[in-house]
């Protein structure tokens, strides 16, 4: 089936923010859209909202006086459910709860033609279960819109269980008509992005309630050297934290409480305070009037070593090489010590260590630095090292970093540190749903760019990182944490002990 033809009437039941979102982008594709809520004179308010964006779309010269006023009067709230009998399209954005969506699609059901395409953008719930109260499930959809609907490109289109191919395809092709970059999923908790998206949340809440930094600093850490756009406490007092935690809750309990999707203490309580962010004023940051924005803790000047002495091959960090030559710091090579692994040796005796999953406790004079999406421009690089490491060895490493150009940010003694565990569990995350199924490897990469803003996907970062990177800091942080939480996933071990097709050889 190709995409619905611009003739055929698209409905919008439900029109909160997210329903007048996708009424308004069916609306600028050229369909006549019927809006219905069951509050009277909701839909005619929702119209008159969207008639308003309409004109600011016109004041910024990204739509034409002549088309605003054809959307407009191809606008039509409608004051029952009968009105919407000869659509093509029936999308609900109702309440999340199970029951109501279900009572209102076994209602919508006996009033559509029999080859209308039912869709749900539920965020949460499952598809599935949803279009198991229908007679006919296989024409339904999700069809999840990432709100403001109308300026986010990414629309996740999900089959469940019982949907036909024909009907997704549909849905499919109609997203990319309007405009929108779809991507194909399997029912599955959390669907693409809010399922991958986890790690990225509870790890910087775990570094954080294991006193590792506080925000201000993990945040930085994220953002500085991570290459995210946001970091996780300012991304969630942004969404709200009563709407960011209830999605995790949400995927938790789906996933039969696997330990992988655990939700944060710290971010209970928080909620439980009524600390929910921008919306109240007070999240992780406080946003009230005069309210000052905390600093990353950023370390005071030191001297740069004389000097440095490289040992095996640094991977993901091989670059730190030249950028420490450019800065004038001779640069010893020594031959590769397996038993020692790969290091930056310090004239102190201390070894420099990309975050591999281990602590520094573990080791005499060790102190680890965390990954960088490029360490060329990365502006601030986090140091970890433990109360036995030498005061010397940690200047040292703090003046090696400082002389490229880079704040730094020391954390506790945090096995995997801040960016290179999260980066290692999105990765792991990304190969377990390919494995099962969820969606290809190249959706997964476009919903996470498009769907979160992330720098790269997770198997652009993995092949960027090598087949083992994150099989092996994951299988080092489960060691030091063998509750399940860091456990590589059978599809990672399968990835990372798998022939490379470049070399022919078993990585």
């Amino acid at each position: 089936m190709t995409a619905l033809d611009l003739s055929s009437p698209v409905a919008v039941v439900g029109t909160g923010t997210m329903g007048q979102g996708i009424a308004q982008v069916a609306l600028v594709a050229g369909h006549l859209v019927r809006l219905y809520d069951t509050v009277p004179g909701r839909a005619r308010e929702a119209a008159d909202a969207i008639g308003a964006r309409l004109d600011r779309l016109v004041e910024k010269e990204r739509l034409t006086g002549a088309d605003r006023d054809a959307a407009r009067a191809r606008l039509r709230p409608a004051e029952d459910l009968a009105e919407l009998a000869d659509c093509a399209l029936v999308v609900e954005a109702v309440l999340e709860r199970l029951d109501v969506k279900q009572e209102l699609l076994r209602e919508l059901e006996g009033i559509v033609s029999d080859d209308c395409l039912l869709a749900t953008n539920t965020s949460s719930l499952s598809v599935t279960a949803i279009g198991g109260a229908l007679h006919v499930p296989g024409r339904f959809v999700g069809l999840h819109f990432f709100n403001p609907a109308p300026l986010l490109p990414l629309v996740e289109v999900v089959s469940g269980f019982a949907t036909d191919v024909t009907y997704a395809t549909r849905a499919y092709e109609t997203a990319r008509a309007w405009g929108k970059t779809p991507v194909a999923c399997a029912d599955t908790p959390g669907f693409i992005v809010n399922r991958i998206a986890r790690p990225f949340y509870a790890e910087a809440f775990a570094v954080y309630e294991a006193q590792g930094a506080d925000p201000a600093t993990i945040d930085a850490v994220l953002r500085e050297s991570g290459g995210f756009r946001m970091g996780a406490f300012e991304l969630t007092d942004l969404i709200g934290q009563d709407v960011n935690e209830s999605v995790t809750q949400s995927v938790w309990q789906a996933f039969f409480q696997d330990v992988r999707f655990t939700p944060s203490l710290a971010q209970r309580r928080l909620v439980e305070s009524g600390r929910l962010g921008r919306k109240s004023g007070q999240g992780w940051y406080a946003y009230r009037d005069g309210a000052e924005r905390p600093e990353p803790d950023t370390a005071e000047t030191r001297q740069p070593p004389a000097y440095v002495v490289a040992e095996g091959d640094l991977g993901p960090a091989a670059e730190l090489l030249a950028l420490i030559r450019e800065a004038g710091i001779p640069v010893r090579d020594e031959d590769d010590d397996e038993e020692a692994g790969a290091c930056l040796l310090l004239p102190s005796g201390g070894r420099l260590v990309l975050a591999d999953g281990q602590t520094a406790v573990e080791f005499r004079d060790v102190v680890y630095f965390d990954l960088a999406l490029d360490y060329r421009r990365a502006t601030r690089i986090a140091l970890s090292a433990s109360q036995d490491t030498s005061p010397q060895a940690l200047a040292e490493a703090t003046g090696l970093f400082q002389a490229l150009g880079k704040r730094v940010s020391l954390i506790g003694d945090v096995p995997g540190m801040i960016v290179a565990r999260t980066v290692a569990r999105i990765i792991d995350l990304a190969h377990d749903a390919v494995a099962k199924g969820v969606a290809t490897e190249e959706d997964i990469d476009t919903a996470m760019r498009l769907g979160v803003n992330y720098p790269l996907g997770p198997f652009e970062w993995s092949r960027r990182l090598g087949r083992s990177w994150a099989y092996a800091l994951l299988d080092d942080l489960h060691r030091c944490d063998p509750s399940g939480r860091y456990a590589p996933s059978l599809a990672l071990y399968r990835h990372a002990h798998a022939s490379d097709p470049r070399e022919g050889t078993a990585s």
